[in-house]
């Protein structure tokens, strides 16, 4: 329903009200769900539209109907109405402190005071109502409204005579009117024409008037004749849009609707074609939108009609456009290529209908259509500012992004060839196997055209007070992009990483290099940040990121680093130099990449642009995660962007022709453009900073100059470098820019003079400086300053140091752009050679300098490189098919060769003297060469594609090939001879290396998705043990050797952002050295031989593949694993009925259904009742009382202590329950509508008694039957937040964290997302798919905000929360032989990051941080299914299921290191324990065990307490009610048969029986119990020993119903059998069937004795109730007789009298019970759905009224009165619970 109003209650917080069509609403905000509540109109008023609402104090609310009339409401309830307030409906309310306003369709305002007493009215209502018309005049000057006029017709255009005197109206009807403008009197009107006017004008001399019309046809008339016609123009052949005089009033142009452009010769009309008598003509006025000199208003490829209006100015040569989009446009006049540039200028809201020029240009007047209003602009001329609009009193210039038109291309200057090849970069990741659906926005669609301009001027125009006009600029839209593949990076951030890294990215990125403040050095290369200490020479490792950084900024405090990455779903980590940890995660608004970020002066605020085509910018509280502002860019790229260090809510961003000054609002950011003035174009800007104060900016472009900004004005600019300037930083005084020239410069703090330059060569590098600079004055990408020194970055990857005094320390150096794929080790010494397609070749010092110790340029990039078996030479194979031979230690040539066209892709010296060297090319063909005679002596043929791999064997004789269509060829050298050689023989041979990654040795080491991806490279170690791979998701995987079968176990470790290109170990293998593909990197990495492992952290990430066996299986654990849970909305029928339901049913009519004559006898009462003397007291209402039950079965960890253990909280059904352990009192919490399925107590002392709840639920739509979580107060049930949530199916865990202000749940759903909430404001601040098995648990650290830890399905995960992310590492159990990964089901924790979680096998898992340690075997004999940490003594509980014995326990009590325990047992009598929850109070542990007992354990004494018993299996079918005294029996499907007592609120007894119990009934005496069990057999007990009186067994399937007569004589049976028996009870206890009811339709559910013992009423599965005579079975059919009978009891859900109580939504739930109070005059019944209700009986109505009560799950089994109607008793379902209502009886 439409809802017309809303309104916050400003007196209640968190309530508001809304209404509309026939409604009110009042809502409560909780958490982050809104519940309504429907306005009950009552007796009060008519249920009508509500349209406006005002609130004011206690709890009353005002609002506006339909009618005039004022509801007045109080809470929910209409308490009075104000009649005829207003004569028509009420629009508009308003609240103030002296009282309220309102405004009607009558046209009055009305003033009342605070009582809604009437003060005053405003008459509003004007005598021109009749008027269609309406005409004004405004002033430009004041803005005021000079006249009015009012006409009869819609008015549609209008036109002044040049000399002012005369005003022409065109109308809607095809007339026109003229007015003298003096007195606004009508000179003449006249109507020559049936469709409307569109557009009229007068001739520049003034003697005519031109009057166009929807008739395709101009109309000439005579000004000084008194308007008579004098011609007529009829060429168009569509109705006329536009017309323009000639200077001379001799010609007219016309536009019409199909964009005819046509010349007419005046005054006759006649029209013109002559192309040469049109030449000359000058025009008085430019209106019209087609023709040669507004060819450049349209786009170019477009032929839409969407501009409405245009007006030239010529004088200044420009003319303003109208266009469907409200935007107005103003391009150069005139112009004639399309699609010309423009400023554009936004406000109006829809169509823009049309435009004009002020009389001497100074203003724009521009009319919306739908939006009413009249703008006014400022024109500001070219001399003051490039012709630009200026809105009238402020100075906001809005951007014109005229970036359609390429027509002055030529005068911009070129970019830069290293600018060029960046912009051309492309970041997009291909999407791995993920299809991304992307958001599209289409374009509004383009409204009315002209000619139907459907807004006429009757709608009252007017300007907003002073001509102000809002703008604004358009929105960003950002896409959200679904959860990409990359998201399974393992995410292991380790302090002691254990490989090291050559290489900086400067080819692409600037300003990406800085000192930390302990003055270590911190740049980024690949996906890895590092930390370089250059006093030790040792780098620290970032490993966050899954891709390529691309950008890195340094806090203020230069302690914190924030990187940006590339990939589908990018992010930026802020992370902690020190301690390499991340403090937040930024995702979700950048969608290709992040390609700048730039901290605030103060360090809160994080500004980064996006690598999108909008180049998003997006500004960040990045503690909390929180984006605070976005907008889009620039179409063409950013490169920088800078906040404001004096006002964070400002910064600048460059780019290409770009640089623009922002200003944060709200959730936008508003932008100008730099104003260059005079002084030039907008050049492409490569680096900016902020000056000495806030206005000022300074930017370097790309032609080496340094613009120099106040504001958003360019004052100056200054030459600075020869080629572009690449980077800036400002200091304390003065500057210092880096530029392509390779110099760095030094300048003074206005940029007036250069103190110093530095250039970066060779010569200048100190003496000391290890490496080698590959040339003189590389281009500069980074500068940053600090201790003394100025550290430099380069497009060639090196990182300097300049001191200040003059000379240059090279610190690190790595490959440029292009991918590096070449990688030889040295045969016997610590260095290693790469070859780059950057074009060198490059020799590096593996030993901890790390250096380059020789370079060498080459003709070509090279792809391949191999050291000969001496070491003394190196080959290397070029991209151009020639490779060569250069001596190792001085790169100079030796040989070379060109045999091939394509790229040589491998190349191998033979083993031993290294006499041959076999060339493979991506020609499919392998070269083998004599290296002593320099000459080709073999071809290897045969290959069907580009080979991969090459080795040769021990003997040199034989060379394993791998190729790009995965075949493994041999081939014999040197001739080259193909050989098939099997399988088997291949293992045997000895082979020199092993690079390849095909064949049985190997097929290991292929991920289970390997047809998109490929293992690139391998190397064995010397050994022959481990084989280490590189592949294209940057992995580094370790495999052990021989990898047979698929699959294999492995260690992964992730660096390289996209291709692993190679991979080689060192000589002596202690090395591993890797090299990334386009991320140019080179990493080493340390391996640890097995046995000599220190116990630091490892960065691997293990296989996923774990064996199949999960430590064992367990029914309990199995159970709650796949349970499923159903919602009680959707729940079916828990009997397998059929027919037709009774409301459904026809009835037939019977023969008596004539009035009776009043002589007969009055109907006997239907019912037999009890307290006949007494006056009977119908029941109002039922109040909960008593719960039998706890949800042990399938929950854990679900009961706790409160106040010091003075109370317990658990819960059933969806009932939360605070349980008094002194009184045995119990309170509920009855908020949730489905069961509850987890409970956690907030252990922080602000939030003491706070418990949270989470529920099942439907799907995750935040509907009503979407899950949810409850946070509550213990003690007074008040409800606190209610959080609607994503976790379809149902919330399993929830955990609060140690301040108590996070939540942390976990889902049911697929993913078992993992959530985490600020509960008190109701906000999700992260959530992540948490494992694709059942999650458990999730429970918080105790003493953390952000650390916790997740157990379930062979999982177990260690999460932190960085900012709005979760990052994860999997528990690591290599460091433990033979540990394998189990089920995991609980978890408590330890001092100093210890974990401890429990496995389904019974042992417990140590863990520190994420590394198992040690394990605690058989810490129970089975499944360890709850453990719980005491945060006061460190001292852990677990629980398990276990046999009882002497030494061990169900519950065991450890140290803090898990090391001692002493075990508790259980005295429960059961055959084993299985505990569910544990909890530790003051001396006393509180255990929750699966057979739904709650026990209190003494630590001392070790003595157990019963508090709760319930029924461990359900349903509960049997329910019987002693006849005088409160106490009830119960059976159930556990086969036990319990008594319980109101009034002690305790089980007194309990009887297992050894099979499922199905109905239970006392004798009417209550001496005698009979029970019937589910296997046929059924029982009689006497009470008073519980001795078996009698059993028979004479049926095979359920009895589902036992019955005493009243007389006590007969006991009636009735099963699944279809049949009653019925037993004799005088003939003793033999129990013989004295005879059975036949012809029943279905299965028996309830039976019911009459008064006399005579009948039985038998209610049957087919719908259908029957009565049979006792004992001798017969059918009674007579209905007459029927209805004359007096029942003893009425348990009968099917007859006449009480068909009202199946109601409406019963398709698929069926009403299972139902009892008539003793009294006879009520009814309850429970039904399908869990609900009892609460009716008066009898109820032959279909659809009665009714009371309900929630609390149930799904399937109420039976329900009963106890004696003297005190107590209902109802029996649960899928709960096991039994829930005692008390009844309210109506006072007298």
């Amino acid at each position: 329903m439409q809802i017309f109003d809303i309104s916050w209650d400003l007196y209640q917080p968190n309530k508001l009200v809304s209404c509309g069509v026939k409604h009110i609403k009042f809502w409560s905000l909780c958490g982050n769900s809104l519940t309504p509540k429907r306005g009950v109109f009552g007796k009060t008023g008519d249920l009508q539209t509500i349209l406006c609402l005002a609130c004011a104090r206690d709890e009353v609310t005002y609002s506006g109907a339909l009618n005039g009339d004022i509801y007045v409401w109080k809470g929910i309830n209409l308490v009075r109405t104000i009649q005829g307030a207003h004569a028509a409906g009420i629009f508009s309310m308003n609240a103030c402190e002296e009282g309220f306003a309102t405004g009607g369709r009558d046209g009055c305002v009305r003033l009342w005071d605070l009582n809604f007493k009437p003060i005053t009215v405003i008459d509003l209502r004007e005598t021109d109502q009749g008027y269609k018309g309406k005409n004004k005049i405004w002033s430009l000057i004041d803005h005021a409204l000079i006249a009015r006029c009012n006409m009869e017709e819609p008015i549609r255009c209008a036109a002044v005579s040049t000399d002012g005197i005369h005003l022409a109206l065109g109308m809607k009807d095809g007339s026109f009117t003229v007015l003298r403008v003096r007195d606004m009197t009508e000179v003449v009107h006249i109507k020559d024409r049936k469709e409307a006017i569109h557009e009229l004008k007068y001739s520049p001399d003034g003697n005519f008037l031109a009057v166009g019309s929807n008739d395709s046809s101009v109309d000439i008339y005579g000004v000084v004749q008194r308007y008579k016609k004098v011609g007529e123009c009829i060429g168009s052949l569509s109705f006329i849009t536009h017309m323009d005089w000639s200077s001379d009033s001799k010609y007219l142009q016309t536009n019409d609707g199909n964009g005819k452009r046509l010349f007419y010769r005046m005054p006759s009309g006649k029209e013109v074609t002559n192309k040469e008598e049109l030449k000359g003509i000058q025009w008085a006025s430019w209106t019209c939108v087609s023709g040669v000199e507004v060819n450049g208003i349209w786009p170019k490829y477009s032929d839409i009609n969407d501009i409405n209006s245009v007006d030239a100015n010529f004088i200044g040569q420009v003319m303003v456009t109208a266009d469907d989009y409200g935007i107005v446009k103003l391009f150069r006049y005139p112009c004639l290529r399309k699609g010309a540039k423009f400023k554009k200028y936004l406000g109006h809201s829809a169509h823009v209908t049309n435009v004009r020029w002020s009389h001497d240009h100074q203003w724009v007047v521009s009319i919306g259509g739908a939006d009413h209003s009249v703008f006014q602009w400022k024109f500001v001329p070219d001399r003051k500012l490039k012709d630009s609009l200026h809105i009238a009193p402020q100075e906001s210039l809005v951007d014109s992004n005229s970036d359609e038109s390429d027509s002055d291309q030529s005068d911009v200057p070129e970019l830069d060839s290293e600018i060029e090849q960046e912009t051309q970069i492309t970041y997009r990741r291909q999407v791995k196997w993920l299809d991304i659906k992307e958001g599209s926005s289409q374009a509004g669609q383009a409204g009315c055209t002209l000619g139907q301009a459907e807004i006429s001027f009757k709608t009252c125009i007017c300007v907003a007070a002073g001509g102000r006009v809002w703008v604004e600029e358009e929105r960003s839209m950002v896409e959200e992009y679904g959860p990409l593949f990359f998201s399974s990076y393992p995410y292991d951030l380790d302090e002691q990483t254990s490989f090291s890294l050559i290489s900086y990215r400067g080819y692409d990125c600037r300003s990406n290099l800085f000192y930390t403040q302990t003055g270590e050095i911190v740049y980024h290369v690949a996906a890895v940040g590092v930390v370089y200490n250059r006093q030790q020479n040792t780098q620290r490792f970032y490993l966050g990121h899954d891709d390529d950084i691309l950008c890195l900024a340094i806090h203020p405090l230069k302690d914190y680093v924030a990187t940006g990455q590339v990939g589908r779903d990018s992010s930026i980590h802020i992370w902690d130099t020190e301690t390499i940890k991340p403090l937040s995660v930024l995702k979700g608004y950048h969608q290709y990449g992040v390609c700048a970020v730039d901290f605030s002066a103060d360090g809160k605020r994080l500004a980064s642009v996006g690598i999108d085509d909008s180049h998003t910018i997006v500004l960040w509280d990045w503690k909390k995660g929180e984006k605070l502002s976005a907008v889009r860019g620039s179409k063409d790229k950013i490169f920088v962007v800078k906040i404001n260090p004096y006002i964070p809510d400002k910064l600048i961003t460059v780019g290409i022709k770009h640089m623009k000054f922002w200003r944060r609002a709200g959730g936008g950011l508003i932008g100008r453009k730099g104003c260059i003035g005079a002084l030039g174009r907008t050049d492409t800007m490569m680096c900016a900073v902020y000056g000495w104060t806030e206005e000022m900016a300074f930017s370097g472009t790309s032609t080496g100059d340094v613009c120099i900004w106040r504001d958003v004005f360019l004052i100056k600019t200054v030459k600075a470098h020869d080629g572009p300037v690449f980077s800036m930083h400002a200091l304390e005084k003065g500057f210092v820019t880096g530029g392509k020239d390779g110099v760095v410069a030094l300048w003074d703090d206005t940029f007036e003079r250069c103190l110093k330059t530095y250039a970066i060569k060779r010569a200048a590098l100190a003496p000391g400086s290890k490496g080698l600079l590959l040339e003189d004055n590389p281009s500069i990408r980074a500068i940053s300053l600090g201790h003394g020194h100025i550290l430099v970055g380069t497009k060639n990857g090196e990182i300097l140091e300049v001191d200040k005094s003059g000379p240059i320390t090279l610190l690190v150096q790595g490959h440029m752009e292009g991918e590096v794929w070449g990688l030889a080790t040295h045969p016997h010494l610590p260095i290693c050679a790469t070859v780059s397609d950057d074009k060198t070749l490059r020799i590096w010092d593996l030993s901890p300098s790390h250096c380059m110790l020789a370079v060498r340029k080459l003709k070509k990039g090279g792809r391949c490189c191999c050291f000969s078996p001496d070491g003394k030479a190196l080959a290397v194979g070029l991209n151009d098919g020639s490779f060569l031979i250069v001596n190792a230690d001085t790169l100079e040539d030796l040989v070379s060769f060109q045999h091939r066209k394509d790229v040589i892709s491998e190349i191998r010296f033979s083993p031993g003297a290294g006499k041959y060297l076999a060339v493979a090319s991506c020609d499919n063909f392998v070269d083998i060469y004599n290296v002593m005679s320099s000459k080709r002596v073999g071809i290897c043929k045969g290959a069907s594609s580009y080979i991969t791999h090459m080795d040769w064997d021990v003997r040199g004789k034989l060379l394993q090939v791998n190729t790009g269509a995965k075949e493994q060829l041999f081939f014999e050298a040197p001739r080259g001879k193909k050989q098939t050689i099997p399988t088997l023989e291949v293992e045997k041979i000895g082979w020199a290396s092993w690079t390849s990654v095909l064949g049985s040795c190997c097929e290991g080491i292929w991920p289970i998705i390997g047809e998109v991806t490929d293992v690139t490279a391998s190397c064995l170690t010397s050994d022959s043990k481990v084989l280490a791979t590189g592949d294209d998701f940057g992995f580094v995987k370790l495999f052990r050797y021989p990898a047979k079968g698929k699959f294999g176990k492995f260690k992964r470790y992730v660096a390289h952002s996209t291709h692993v290109t190679n991979v080689r170990w060192t000589y002596d293998d202690s090395l591993l050295v890797t090299v990334g593909g386009a991320d140019t990197s080179l990493m080493l990495w340390t391996y640890e031989m097995e046995g000599h492992r220190d116990s630091r952290q490892c960065d691997s990430e293990e296989s996923d593949l774990d064996s199949e066996e999960d430590g064992g299986y367990d029914s309990d654990v199995t159970r709650e694993n796949e349970i499923n849970y159903t919602i009680k909305a959707l729940s079916t029928n828990i009997r397998p009925m059929f027919g037709i339901k009774p409301h459904l049913q026809q009835k037939e009519p019977t023969l008596d259904e004539r009035p009776s004559v009043s002589r007969a006898l009055p109907q006997p009462e239907k019912l037999q009742t009890n307290n006949v003397g007494k006056k009977k007291r119908p029941i109002e209402d039922l109040i909960l009382e008593l719960v039998f039950g706890y949800r042990g079965k399938d929950c854990r960890n679900n009961v706790h202590y409160l106040n010091d253990g003075a109370d317990v909280i658990y819960h059933t059904a969806s009932i939360g329950i605070l349980y008094n352990v002194a009184t045995g009192s119990q309170s509920f919490y009855q908020e949730h509508n489905d069961d509850i399925l987890c409970l956690t107590v907030n252990q922080h002392p602000k939030f003491t008694n706070i418990v949270a709840t989470g529920q099942v639920g439907d799907s995750a739509d935040m509907s009503a039957t979407a899950p949810s979580i409850h946070v509550w107060d213990a003690m007074n049930k008040q409800t606190l937040s209610v959080l609607r949530c994503y976790h379809s199916k149902g919330v399993c865990s929830v955990s609060f964290s140690a301040t108590g202000k996070l939540l942390l749940s976990v889902g049911l759903d697929p993913e078992h997302t993992i959530t985490i909430w600020k509960w008190q404001e109701g906000a999700k601040i992260a959530s992540r798919a948490g494992h694709n098995q059942r999650i458990f648990v999730a429970e918080f650290r105790p003493d953390s905000d952000t650390q916790f830890v997740s157990v379930g399905v062979k999982h177990v995960r260690f999460w932190t929360l960085a900012g709005r992310a979760l990052l994860s590492k999997k528990g690591l159990l290599s460091s433990i032989e033979d540990a394998r990964m189990q089920t995991m089901l609980s978890v408590a924790f330890g001092a100093n990051n210890l974990t401890f979680t429990g496995t389904i096998s019974g042992d417990v898992c140590v863990w520190k941080d994420h590394v198992l340690i040690r394990i605690v075997a058989k810490a129970h004999n089975g499944p360890v299914f709850t453990m719980y940490t005491t945060l006061r003594d460190g001292l852990i509980v677990t629980g398990g299921k276990e046999r009882p014995s002497k030494e061990g326990g169900a519950v065991k009590l450890w140290d803090q290191e898990l090391k001692r325990c002493r075990a508790f047992r259980l005295e429960t009598g059961q055959m084993t324990d299985c505990v569910r929850s544990v909890c530790r109070g003051k001396g006393k542990i509180l255990v929750g065990t699966r057979n739904a007992e709650i026990i209190e354990v003494g630590e001392k004494n070790a003595a157990c307490n019963i508090l709760i018993n319930g029924h461990m299996d359900g349903p509960i079918w049997g329910l019987a009610t002693h006849p005088s005294r409160d106490f009830f029996l119960s059976a159930a499907e556990d086969g036990t048969v319990r008594l319980w007592d109101i009034a002690e609120k305790k089980m007194l007894n309990k009887v297992s029986l050894g099979h499922a119990a199905r109905t239970v009934c006392y004798s009417p005496e209550g001496d005698m119990v009979a029970i019937g069990m589910r296997n046929g057999e059924f029982i009689i007990l006497l009470v008073t020993s519980l001795k078996i009186w009698g059993k028979k067994r004479d049926r095979r399937s359920a009895i589902q119903d036992i019955r005493f007569s009243p007389d006590s004589r007969y006991l009636a049976v009735g099963s699944s059998e279809n049949a009653v028996d019925f037993y004799d009870l005088t003939l003793g206890p033999t129990l013989n069937r004295v005879s059975y009811c036949k012809d029943i339709p279905s299965f028996v559910i309830q039976m019911d004795f009459s008064a006399d013992s005579s009948y039985l009423q038998v209610s049957t599965g087919s719908y259908k109730r029957q009565v049979y005579e006792v004992p001798s079975g017969k059918q009674l059919v007579d209905q007459a007789v029927i209805d004359r009978i007096t029942w003893a009891t009425w348990t009968s859900v099917l007859g006449d009298e009480v068909i009202g109580i199946w109601s409406r939504h019963a398709e698929k739930a069926d009403v299972n019970c139902a009892c008539v109070s003793h009294s006879g005059i009520n009814l309850v019944t429970g039904d399908d759905f869990g609900m009892v209700k609460l009716f008066d009986f009898p109820c032959p109505e279909k659809f009665a009224k009714h009371k309900r009560f929630l609390g149930h799950s799904a399937h109420l089994t039976n329900i009963r009165f106890t004696s003297g109607d005190r107590y209902v008793v109802s029996a649960g379902g899928d709960d096991c619970s039994l829930f005692v209502w008390k009844c309210v009886h109506m006072p007298h």
